[in-house]
């Protein structure tokens, strides 16, 4: 992964953004990619699935976490001084 070398483009200069690249691809190795020895990804032979992820899917999965952080609380109501 280019992300650990430092002459490249590609390059973390944020460990926030490291983690997540990182991240991203343990994500995409053990759920999406396909091995050779093993004839299925490392996610279905531990059995954590039983189908094969697509990229898309991932991609599902950091837009529904985004929304979820995005969710405004709503206006707090002030408590009157006599209700206790």
């Amino acid at each position: 992964m280019r992300r650990f070398t430092r002459l490249t483009n590609a390059f973390s200069k944020k460990v926030e953004n490291h983690a997540y690249a990182v991240a991203l691809h343990m994500m995409y190795y053990n759920f999406v990619y396909i091995h050779k020895s093993l004839k299925m990804t490392p996610a279905m032979a531990a059995g954590v699935t039983q189908r094969l992820w697509e990229i898309g899917d991932i991609v599902a999965l950091v837009e529904a976490q985004e929304a979820k952080a995005d969710r405004k609380r709503g206006p707090y109501k002030k408590r009157s001084e006599n209700s206790n």
